[in-house]
């Protein structure tokens, strides 16, 4: 029995009992059950109970769960995710669970692909879902007092109190890319956003099914004794029918939720809201914006976000999945993506400390900080703001000599985040731009220009006494590019780039004259003087590397300043494309399955080779590449976890190395960084003007890199088996596949797990000669297993044959 706690003492609501949890210890009782209880010594997340059961879970624990399996919207396999849980939250997972799945049944999907409990597939429920089956045994606050259990707000019977209901929080897609619109701002911990899917599709279809609901129902009348908070159904202009919410019931304000505005009405406009139409999330909902927590209420700041964000749509980053999202907003409507956050974070900059370039002025005591490989460079010009970010950090290295640093580890990394990071024996600020992997990730250097591959764990936060200095000090490194130059040069020779690197770096007393400024790219073009030939322009920078025998040096890299220069690297990029898309047309041109003929290569330096399944054997897999039926890529689930640790240590380590000469041989190993990532490869042919044609081991894609992207691959790197596994697809006919054919088919099982079946193994010396037929079994959906040989058979032998 539940007391109302108004109108007549007696007044209550009784419900069906349930099974109640035990009462949680004390201290010294939680100590003596430990000692029988296995699971309340797994982790401090889990009430030590005498009998587990979806109840007794902390939500705390349930809510790490969730975070895990949003990641994975495919699914997770049930023994991955101990290990998954104790590398993100560095806490031991209670492996009892696993043998009994259902005590995660509340917050997640089980998917029992075996009579094994552990061997099952776990998917993520609704956000909704998740957030009634947490609150089921604990008690929700509303409006008026009354205390009711969340799973009882959804029961018809107590229709009167599922109208004071508050407004859900933000549902985050659970796969696919989110976008929002963002409304108003009171500051930027109070973003109201709309968000839906297809802005929103559902969103009109209950509107419209409202409108008919309420304007052809007869028995619809105005509601009574309307209530502060109160879910109702209001008329609106144009004979719309829209969700609101009561702010004032004395003169009829309302907040509707779904567009998030307020607005007065008339009484006889407002009626009950029907169940049927409480089931979609609101579409007006708070968030706030990452990196802007501290100066959320800054006047400057607020109207910069007002005004690059009121009324726009943006892609969404969401960093923290709560009650107000944190979210990261990027412009994605130009050539390229603009992170909002950052950008708006420039209006708390000093305007009295940038500086300004003026055309044809020298400056002189300039340092050169960094040489980007097309030529541009970055300089400090001495002036008030270099001044005073010297001042800011030496506060900080003083401050840090009494502070443990590792209190402000940065546990939250995102991009455009501006974080300090210890170079040289000093502080240095530094914007995140890439994140790898959990623990590496790309940043720039604000002051200096230089971009460096670190750990997040090198990184510390500003403290929060410091944090407004050290923002509004403007970067102090200016964009520059050498003015005259060849026209169309394009990206530099390495000779190029090693000699004006090899002329300027750590030399702080150049001189520049300003030629131009190109205020749309942010770069100044410039005349470069070492001190004694100032300012003879003969003997600039400038025209000494122009005059050098640097820019016909092509033995390494293409480069080229002529137009068929152009041409050719377009070439290479449609060759790069096509051997991409390959399909059947390449399947014809290289003989058994679109591999080269076998070259001998040397076993010496080879890891042991992947454990191949026999034939009548199941295997969790996951498809990397897929050009046709006959021809994909599958690598074995179980690894996966071990691959991605490689690929860190792979970025970490060449990413801090300084580049080798290396001697480039057919058929051996090597790494190449291919896009931001490090790639185990084998060169399977070195073509002219410095690119290799070569084969990703773990990932089974043919790939053209510059020779400059190459590095010897370390021992260290050589102990995991190479995770690609050539694959064909069994029972159906080996053919020649059209191309419509092949791009359904890859649509259709590219990037996504499976169980294979195997039916064949042909083994090789070369694991990249190794090839299993086998059948694909896709397991994503409860209680039907779809066998992709079915659907092909069926569907894709009706497109015609390719030519």
């Amino acid at each position: 029995v539940e007391k109302t706690h108004r109108g007549d003492p007696m007044d209550g609501f009784i419900y069906p009992a349930k099974k109640i949890p035990p009462v949680a210890k004390s201290d010294i009782e939680q100590e003596k059950a430990s000692q029988n209880v296995t699971s309340s010594k797994a982790d401090p997340f889990l009430k030590p109970n005498m009998v587990t059961t979806p109840a007794s879970l902390s939500s705390d624990f349930k809510a790490k769960v969730v975070s895990i399996l949003l990641k994975y919207s495919n699914g997770l396999w049930a023994h991955a995710l101990p290990k998954v849980y104790q590398d993100a939250y560095q806490l031991k997972f209670p492996e009892d669970i696993l043998n009994n799945l259902e005590l995660l049944s509340d917050i997640c999907t089980v998917d029992y692909v075996s009579e094994v409990p552990r061997r099952a597939i776990l998917y993520a429920k609704p956000q909704r879902c998740i957030d009634e089956n947490l609150n089921v045994t604990e008690k929700v606050k509303r409006h008026d007092g009354v205390k009711a259990t969340a799973e009882q707000q959804y029961e018809e019977s107590k229709d009167q109190y599922l109208e004071n209901i508050t407004v859900p929080s933000l549902v985050i897609p659970s796969e696919g890319s989110v976008s929002i619109m963002v409304l108003e701002l009171k500051n930027t911990n109070d973003v109201l956003i709309y968000v839906g899917k297809d802005y929103s599709c559902a969103q009109e279809q209950m509107e419209d099914e409202m409108k008919v609901y309420y304007s052809q129902n007869s028995t619809v009348s105005p509601a009574q004794s309307l209530n502060v908070g109160q879910l109702v159904a209001v008329h609106a202009e144009e004979d719309a029918w829209l969700r609101a919410q009561i702010i004032s019931p004395e003169d009829n304000r309302v907040y509707y939720v779904d567009h998030g505005f307020t607005d007065f009405v008339e009484s006889n406009s407002v009626c009950r809201l029907q169940k049927q139409f409480r089931s979609l999330p609101f579409q007006a909902a708070k968030c706030k914006l990452a990196g802007l927590e501290a100066f959320c209420d800054d006047p400057v700041l607020v109207k910069a976000v007002e005004s690059q964000t009121c009324f726009k749509i943006f892609a969404v980053e969401i960093l923290e999945k709560s009650d107000t999202p944190l979210l990261v907003l990027y412009d994605t409507s130009g050539e390229d993506d603009i992170n909002i956050n950052a950008t708006c974070l420039k209006a708390l900059y000093d305007k009295s400390l940038e500086l300004h370039l003026q055309v044809d002025a020298l400056y002189t005591n300039v340092r050169v900080t960094s040489v980007s490989s097309d030529g541009s460079l970055y300089c400090q010009v001495p002036s008030k703001g270099l001044s005073r970010l010297s001042e800011i950090l030496q506060k900080l290295e003083d401050y840090f000599l009494y502070k443990q640093t590792s209190e402000f580890n940065v546990s939250l990394p995102f991009c455009g985040k501006i974080c300090l990071f210890p170079s040289k024996g000093k502080w240095a600020r530094v914007e995140i731009k890439i994140i790898h992997t959990r623990r590496a990730l790309d940043v720039q250097f604000m002051d200096s220009g230089t971009v460096a591959t670190v750990k997040v764990s090198e990184l510390k936060e500003i403290p929060p006494q410091f944090l407004r200095e050290v923002i509004a000090i403007p970067p102090q490194a200016l964009k520059c590019c050498l003015a005259d130059l060849p026209p169309n040069t394009g990206m530099w020779t390495p000779d190029a780039v090693l000699w004006l690197r090899d002329a300027v770096i750590n030399c702080p007393e150049f001189s520049m004259k300003v030629i131009k400024q190109d205020a749309s790219k942010g770069i100044a073009h410039i005349y470069l003087f070492a001190p004694e030939n100032v300012p003879d322009m003969d003997r600039s920078i400038n025209r000494q590397i122009k005059n050098a025998d640097l820019w016909k040096h092509q033995k390494d890299v293409f480069l080229s300043v002529t137009p068929s220069g152009t041409s050719s690297i377009k070439a290479m990029g449609d060759a790069v494309s096509a051997l991409q898309l390959s399909s059947g047309k390449l399947e014809k041109s290289l003989p058994d399955s679109g591999r080269e003929p076998s070259s001998s290569v040397s076993t010496t330096d080879m890891p042991p080779p992947l454990p191949l399944p026999k034939p009548g054997d199941l295997m969790d897999i996951y498809v990397s590449v897929a050009c046709h039926p006959g021809h994909f890529i599958v690598q074995p689930w179980n690894e996966l976890n071990n691959l991605y640790a490689l690929m860190e240590e792979m970025i970490l380590y060449y990413s801090s190395t300084e580049e080798k000469p290396v001697n480039i041989e057919k058929n051996k190993l090597y790494a190449a960084k291919i896009g931001d990532e490090w790639y185990r490869v084998i060169i399977k042919g070195i073509l002219r003007n410095g690119f290799l044609s070569v084969y990703e081991l773990d990932y089974g894609k043919h790939e053209f890199v510059s020779i400059q992207k190459v590095q010897p691959l370390l021992d260290t790197f050589r102990r995991l088996p190479f995770q690609a596994i050539t694959a064909q697809l069994a029972g159906v006919k080996n053919q020649q596949w059209s191309e419509e054919a092949s791009i359904v088919f890859r649509n259709l099982v590219e990037k996504k797990p499976f169980v294979a079946q195997i039916q064949a193994v042909n083994d090789s010396t070369n694991s990249w000669d190794r090839k299993i037929v086998t059948f694909l079994v896709d397991t994503s959906l409860p209680h039907i297993d779809t066998w992709i040989h079915d659907f092909v058979s069926q569907s894709l032998v009706e497109f015609p044959k390719g030519d």
